[in-house]
């Protein structure tokens, strides 16, 4: 059993136009917030918090609404056309800002920004679910490597266009429309691609057959039946929320940096913005360059022992960043690489330790698990992020995240279910078949 390349690659277009997409959100949005809405710390921290408690609601929804349609590419295309449509309305918002009404200014721009945020929370669990769909059980964790490998190249885009087209005019005022633009193109390019390339009802139907070829209830049995209704034996339901704990409490942890990361470098370094985004693409090239490698080593050591591993990594970098982020240095492209390891570790094994879980036909319930947790993670962590920015200074952020995602070792270590290896290939050349 081999992983079609080709194929993941293709279905990998929609995580890599909704990645682009949320580095444009998570690192600007921010800055529009305080320097053109006057908003503070703990304030921004709740307008962030905004997209994560949508999607709590949103994504296990959609997620599940389209197991019900058996069909995600119609989520997709609808979604990404809404989202790039919103997207400009709200850069024209933007620069549209009247400092003499600034409620009402304000107002317009939270309702549009919660359009858009509604649009995007549409298909993110359908889009991810796809992958899942068109690739066989053992082989999930090296496709999951695959479309995080797709989801970095799109916020790779995305930083690359923040430091050529994010410039501040001679008062200080940046103009956002053009990397607006250009990040809107991006996503409806990869989703014409993927729409025109990727025969989804034939792909799923040549899927479900060699998955029933293996066992759905090995690992000392994945399901019972109670009343009529399929229901996880207690010990796999266990490891389930140990699964969990471990993903809110890493989302906890680095969504908290990452969201604030850009608000932190302008505070305290000088030309902090581009030093910002220069630290979190050398994060994303590190967390690239190791998507493929992490995927053959986890069929190796197992998916729990590589995401141990990279939260021990995750938690030393933030170590290392509370003393020597102080003021900018070449040190810190070394910090910000070791977590784009880490975080290329434990997401590309997590996900697929819960739908190792899953069964055939209800991949998209499972992905609204990881996304209710992970999202209620992100939904409170800018928030209390903020709390803490405001009171003990800027200097908080990484001792924050350092305590959640050292945390996050325990529950892991404690999960017994989901670390189900892939087949290990006699000659690794084998993985990247290309053959349809």
């Amino acid at each position: 059993m081999k992983l079609n390349y080709k194929r993941t690659f293709l279905v990998g277009l929609a995580f890599f136009s909704i990645c682009a997409f949320w580095q444009m959100y998570d690192g600007i949005i921010p800055l529009i917030l305080r320097d053109t809405y006057q908003l503070d710390n703990a304030k921004r921290g709740i307008v962030m918090g905004i997209d994560n408690m949508l999607a709590l609601f949103l994504l296990p929804l959609f997620g599940t609404l389209s197991d019900k349609k058996g069909r995600r590419m119609p989520f997709i295309v609808i979604g990404t056309a809404l989202a790039a449509a919103l997207t400009m309305l709200l850069a024209f918002i933007i620069k549209r800002y009247d400092p003499a009404a600034p409620t009402a200014s304000l107002i317009v721009f939270f309702i549009t920004l919660m359009a858009l945020l509604i649009s995007m929370g549409l298909y993110r669990s359908p889009a991810v679910a796809l992958m899942a769909d068109v690739t066989p059980k053992p082989l999930r964790s090296q496709g999951n490597a695959v479309i995080n490998l797709m989801g970095a190249f799109g916020g790779l885009y995305t930083l690359v266009m923040i430091k050529l087209l994010a410039k501040a005019d001679s008062e200080g005022h940046y103009d956002y429309t053009l990397l607006f633009l250009s990040v809107i193109g991006l996503m409806i390019a990869a989703v014409t691609v993927l729409m025109l390339t990727i025969r989804e009802r034939k792909l799923v139907e040549e899927m479900k057959a060699i998955n029933y070829g293996v066992s759905e209830d090995e690992d000392q049995g994945k399901t019972e039946t109670v009343n009529g209704h399929e229901k996880l034996p207690r010990p796999v339901f266990k490891s389930l929320l140990l699964i969990l704990t471990t993903i809110g409490l890493w989302f906890l942890g680095y969504n908290a940096v990452t969201t604030f990361f850009t608000s932190y470098a302008t505070a305290t370094w000088k030309g902090g913005l581009s030093h910002a985004s220069t630290c979190l693409m050398v994060a994303t090239v590190a967390a690239v360059a190791s998507y493929i490698p992490i995927g053959f080593i986890s069929a190796k050591i197992g998916r729990k022992n590589m995401i141990r591993i990279g939260l021990i990594t995750a938690a030393a970098g933030f170590a290392v960043a509370t003393f020597c982020a102080h003021e900018f240095s070449f040190y810190l492209y070394i910090v910000f690489a070791v977590v784009g390891f880490a975080q290329a570790a434990v997401t590309v094994n997590t996900f697929p330790m819960v739908w190792e879980i899953s069964r055939t036909g209800n991949v998209g319930k499972y992905t609204g698990f990881y996304y209710t947790v992970s999202m209620t993670a992100q939904t409170v962590t800018p928030f209390f992020v903020g709390i803490f920015l405001d009171k003990l200074g800027n200097d908080a952020l990484f001792p924050y995240g350092f305590v959640f995602v050292l945390l996050a070792l325990v529950p892991i270590s404690l999960a017994k279910h989901g670390d189900n290896k892939p087949e290990v290939l006699k000659n690794k050349l084998e993985a990247f078949d290309v053959d349809d």
